[in-house]
């Protein structure tokens, strides 16, 4: 393959990003007859196994199902509202990710299992074809993911589709915000088939790298974790946990937070305290609305945020380059 192609005409991500989540579209320039991408595609076939080809898929976190009150009192409006903008979404994402703290914890055993199946309930609502979770402390922090598990299964798990791997990497149910040596093993066994090249997306609660520590916007054996990918040069990482859209780069790895459906915490580089964002009244989802990020044809990107209830689509079109090529 040529080593001189432009990365630009590599697998890319973002279509629109949503402010209460993301929109990816992977693989954009790979469809519609185009000749340069019809090369990329079967060179990439050649190297890694599977041609990635174009889908889009939704990231979503931190529903926090259960909470009700100060900062925010609308419980399950925003989360049930997101369900109905992606579902009107006029191109439908195939799969919807959630990256944790899909309930609020809570002491009682019961009310957590309800507040799980309350949440299970208004996702089931979601148009997609493929629905994939992760835990957040507020899940698995007090049994260790006991009962998460026997509501969603597997706290860490990964699946192929369209010629990129995913990968569910639960960094919570330690009851503190690390990973582990069993599972930092077990995602080395499970990249190892892959060449270097191999487009991987990791899908966790907390950040993998010293967001703010003292937030605890951390994950202690993070730097473990990126030394297990660090050889792979098309990694992209999602995350919740902090309560607002970030974006950080690592080597090769691209690392996206998503907002909350529940309410949203304060850039941390101009406040002190970590204290939820107040209510507003009179603009109950700010905070929570569409975050429409488009790049033109120069290469400079514009940043637009809109209302959450907003309806309005078209002409959206935001570009940030997913997969580079490199040397297997």
């Amino acid at each position: 393959m040529n080593r001189e192609l432009d990365r630009r005409s590599f697998l890319r991500m973002a279509g629109m990003s949503l402010g209460f989540g993301a929109l990816y579209q992977v693989a954009g320039q790979m469809h519609g007859g185009h000749r340069l991408g019809t090369r990329i595609a079967s060179a990439m076939a050649a190297e890694n196994g599977e041609a990635p080809s174009p889908f889009t898929f939704v990231q979503l976190s931190d529903t926090h199902v259960g909470f009700n009150g100060p900062p925010d009192p609308l419980g399950t409006k925003a989360f049930e509202q997101a369900v109905r903008t992606i579902n009107g979404l006029p191109q439908k994402p195939e799969l919807v990710i959630f990256t944790g703290d899909l309930s609020h914890d809570s002491e009682n055993q019961d009310e957590r299992v309800a507040r799980m199946k309350t949440f299970k309930q208004i996702a089931a609502g979601l148009g997609a074809p493929n629905v994939h979770y992760l835990p957040g402390e507020h899940d698995a922090g007090i049994d260790e993911g006991k009962l998460y598990r026997e509501q969603f299964g597997d706290t860490s798990y990964s699946f192929d589709y369209r010629g990129v791997h995913f990968v569910a990497l639960d960094n919570v149910s330690r009851a503190k915000p690390e990973v582990g040596p069993e599972r930092i093993a077990w995602l080395k066994r499970d990249l190892a088939r892959f060449p270097s090249t191999a487009p991987i997306i990791v899908f966790t609660h907390r950040p993998l790298f010293d967001l703010k520590p003292d937030w605890e916007w951390f994950t202690s054996d993070g730097d473990q974790v990126m030394n297990v990918l660090a050889p792979y040069e098309n990694v992209t990482v999602l995350y919740g946990h902090i309560h607002r859209e970030d974006v950080h780069e690592i080597g090769h790895s691209k690392h996206f937070a998503a907002r909350s459906l529940i309410f949203a915490f304060p850039d941390p580089a101009q406040v002190a305290e970590k204290k939820p964002i107040p209510f507003d009244k009179a603009s109950p989802f700010k905070n929570l609305g569409i975050r429409v990020v488009s790049e033109d044809s120069g290469g400079a990107a514009s940043v637009n945020d809109v209302e959450l209830s907003m309806n309005e689509y078209s002409g959206t079109v935001g570009i940030q380059q997913l997969l580079k090529k490199g040397t297997v």
